[in-house]
């Protein structure tokens, strides 16, 4: 069987998983280079910003990413906080195809007083830069395969969104979320805070609100504020489960979560058109898919997806 690219495909049915995902993640690469080939993209300062931390190794991936939303949006600018790895060609490419998008070093966020690494400096720069602007978050593993009038209406009307962390996740009370998740497994930082997460004392909020979404892509509306809740509620957390516990991967996450659910009038993605790829299937009328790591070579439908928008795009 040969492809566009004219690769030839081995069968795979008879090897380990393990091994199965390794010679996709190599060959990724190259199915997706026809990104490269794809006509620049046009900046507009309209006040919306479209942001990612990326890396090196995922170039190509956030190219295809960056280019299919803004092609739906049709707005928007770029920037990105490089994670330390972006060459000088990375750069290059980045300038020619985003339309010189701001780079920031990551070097440079003060994280201070929440954790850092885990991803602590892009939201933080994120909640920095929606002081004056309307911040759109989009990690590179993900496609936007559609139209997406529910992200364009949030942008128009100053309104948070996030896509959900799965099918059911609501926004809720905090007592209600301790309330499901006490007496659950809590090794995973997400788990140990939400089960105490009504414990936590927040003076800036009478009721608070929480939801499992997913900070893969998340909309953050213009507010003043900054980053001044983000900062009360991780000093809460940290008070409760101790720094070193706080300092996990995923504590981010939370916070992102956090932030989203005690927004005014915060949207949580239709699931059916806003997904993460569990492996489960791919619903006809999908406009978004976060590719989460997992599951993110799984039967090829992340390489199909980049294929189909990076032909959309040539078009």
């Amino acid at each position: 069987m040969a492809r566009d690219d004219d690769e030839k495909v081995p069968d795979l049915s008879s090897l380990p998983a393990r091994i199965v995902r390794r010679l996709r993640e190599r060959r990724f690469p190259r199915q997706i280079a026809g990104i490269l080939a794809t006509p620049p993209i046009t900046a507009r300062d309209d006040g919306l910003v479209l942001f990612s931390m990326i890396g090196t190794r995922v170039l190509l991936p956030y190219l295809v990413a960056a280019k299919s939303l803004h092609a739906q949006l049709n707005a928007g600018r770029f920037v990105i906080l490089d994670d330390g790895t972006l060459t000088g060609r990375d750069k290059e490419l980045l300038a020619h195809h985003c339309d010189n998008p701001r780079i920031i070093p990551i070097a440079s966020v003060d994280t201070a007083p929440c954790p850092r690494g885990g991803t602590w400096e892009r939201l933080l720069t994120i909640l920095d830069l929606r002081r004056d602007n309307y911040v759109i978050q989009f990690d590179s593993d993900t496609v936007t395969t559609g139209k997406v009038p529910e992200v364009a209406q949030s942008i128009a009307a100053n309104r948070t969104f996030t896509i959900r962390g799965d099918e059911e996740a609501e926004i809720l009370p905090v007592a209600e979320i301790a309330r499901r998740h006490r007496g659950q497994p809590t090794e995973h930082v997400q788990a140990a805070l939400e089960a105490r997460i009504d414990k936590l004392a927040l003076a800036s909020l009478a009721d608070p609100h929480y939801v499992r979404g997913c900070s893969g892509f998340a909309g953050f509306a213009r507010e003043a504020a900054g980053r001044a809740l983000a900062v009360e509620f991780s000093q809460g957390a940290e008070a409760l489960l101790g720094r070193a516990k706080w300092s996990e991967w995923g504590s981010e996450q939370v916070t992102s979560n956090f932030v989203v659910a005690n927004a005014e009038n915060a949207l949580l993605l239709p699931y059916d058109r806003y997904m993460n790829f569990w492996d489960e299937g791919i619903p006809a009328d999908v406009r978004f898919i976060h590719f989460i790591g997992t599951c993110r070579f799984h039967r090829g439908a992340y390489a199909a997806a980049c294929r189909k928008v990076i032909a959309e795009l040539r078009r």
